[in-house]
Order: C-alpha cells, then sequence, then structure tokens
C-alpha cells in the first residue's frame, strides 16, 4: 500500500451495499416508459428531508436463460419519475449485509415511470444463437457509482430492442448514502 493513502471504507461494512434480481422475457425498450426494466430501481426517498438518500449504482450483471430471436443491446437507462406504476414485484433484493435493514430505494422486476429514460449506457449485446453457442463473457459490469440515482429518480437494465422470446436474469448492486 502507498504510505499514507488507505483504503476507501468497505460500505457493505455499514450495512448500506443493496442487491435486487430480477427473471425478465422480452425485455422492453429503453426509449419507452411502459414496462421498463429488470430491474428498475426507485429512489422514493423525499429530497431534502431527513431520511432520504442518494443511491449509485456498483455493478450489473447479467445471463441469458432462454435464447432471444431478436439480437438486441442490453443497457443502462433512467431518469425523472414519479413512482412507477404497473410494477411486478422483484424476484429478489438484500442488503449485502446479511440480516441488514432493507433499501430505502425499491427494486422492481419491471415497471412503467411517468417518462421514459433520458439516456442509454450500452453494457452488452444478446445474439440469436442458441444458449450453447451464445458467447457469455465478462456479464459483471463494474459501474463504481457512477449512475448516481437521486430521490425522484429511478434507474433500469433495458434494451435497444425488444428482446422477443428471451429470458434474461439481471442483478443490479447499489449503495445508499445519508442526504442529511
Amino acid at each position: 500500500m502507498l504510505a499514507g493513502i488507505s483504503p476507501p471504507p468497505l460500505l457493505g461494512g455499514k450495512g448500506a451495499c443493496f442487491s435486487a434480481q430480477a427473471i425478465v422475457t422480452a425485455m422492453g425498450l429503453w426509449s419507452t416508459a411502459a414496462g421498463t426494466g429488470g430491474p428498475l430501481l426507485y429512489n422514493g426517498t423525499a429530497a431534502g428531508s431527513h431520511g432520504s438518500v442518494t443511491a449509485y449504482l456498483m455493478s450489473v450483471s447479467f445471463g441469458l436463460t432462454t435464447a432471444s430471436a431478436a439480437a438486441v443491446t442490453i443497457g443502462l437507462t433512467g431518469g425523472a419519475t414519479t413512482a412507477p406504476t404497473s410494477t411486478t414485484a422483484i424476484t429478489s433484493r438484500a442488503n449485502l449485509w446479511l440480516g441488514g435493514q432493507a433499501s430505502l430505494c425499491t427494486p422492481y422486476s419491471i415497471g412503467t415511470p411517468s417518462a421514459a429514460g433520458t439516456f442509454f449506457l450500452p453494457i452488452g449485446q444478446i445474439g440469436t444463437a442458441a444458449l450453447t453457442a451464445e458467447i457469455s463473457d465478462d456479464n459483471l459490469i463494474h459501474l463504481g457509482g457512477a449512475i448516481v440515482v437521486p430521490p425522484g429518480y429511478f434507474v433500469s437494465v433495458a434494451a435497444d430492442a425488444i428482446m422477443t422470446t428471451g429470458v434474461i436474469d439481471v442483478g443490479l448492486t447499489w449503495i445508499e448514502m445519508p442526504n442529511d
């Protein structure tokens, strides 16, 4: 270790690191609001109030479980929203400090934000080959908190085309830091 430089604090050790996993069939388009996700992370904490948090996306992971009839790029999208509607419960969620309190942000498998995402950050591709022939490499993407989700915003995994017949298992990890 370099003299005078200490490692960053272990955020999982503060009980502030969370995960969510969704199994999504025919992942939707990033450019439309309806059926966005999997997963969709919504920060519904009240901005400027005691107890609000900001979420920092740490990583996304994915694995294809049923071949897609359409080749797509998957990526991240997000933007401002009121509470999402037409939501589907998340497949699993956890505080990565096992036994710790639940996150203040809410993950959904899919949902409809009040507006479509305002950006698309590609993270991987899904081809149309059979699963035995599909190349599956580097499916854990480290983001290091680069995507910031303040109160009243969402972030979601989405595709650039409808992933017809494809089933994908997607995970997100994030940390929550108090705004106080």
